[in-house]
């Protein structure tokens, strides 16, 4: 039995092409990566002071965590002290209108706060402002 030529064209009519599918989910992929909000963290978790007089703030910010064996990290890396303010610099230039977040652990010497708060406003950071936690 022999085949024409019209039924082989009529078998590659009926197959279903995906590609341009697949291209609008891509771009579909890419565009919710890109506009997700993702949240910034320090790294480490911190036991924060209480204080009477503290205040939620939700905006963008850069966190700056000290531990209680005195280790500055910021972005989930830990910073040696001497390369802080280039660090905080670098981000600020990412997000201008972000604030600088120390969270300072209880046991941390405050020294080592006095630093990062002097690191922050040497990087051109206005505010500037100590994590705490809220007390009821």
């Amino acid at each position: 039995m022999r085949m024409n030529m019209s039924q082989f064209d009529d078998e590659e009519d009926n197959e279903v092409n995906l590609t341009p599918m697949l291209d609008v989910v891509f771009i579909m992929l890419i565009f919710f990566i890109v506009t997700a909000s993702f949240v910034k963290e320090a790294g480490i978790e911190v036991n924060r002071p209480s204080a009477a007089t503290a205040e939620r703030k939700e905006k963008g910010n850069i966190l700056v965590a000290i531990s209680e064996n005195n280790q500055i990290w910021i972005d989930r890396r830990q910073v040696d002290p001497r390369a802080l303010r280039a660090n905080i610099e670098r981000m600020h230039a990412e997000n201008p209108n972000a604030a600088v977040v120390i969270q300072a652990d209880v046991e941390s010497k405050n020294g080592l706060l006095v630093q990062v708060m002097d690191a922050a406003r040497m990087a051109g950071v206005k505010n500037v402002s100590i994590a705490a936690e809220v007390v009821d």
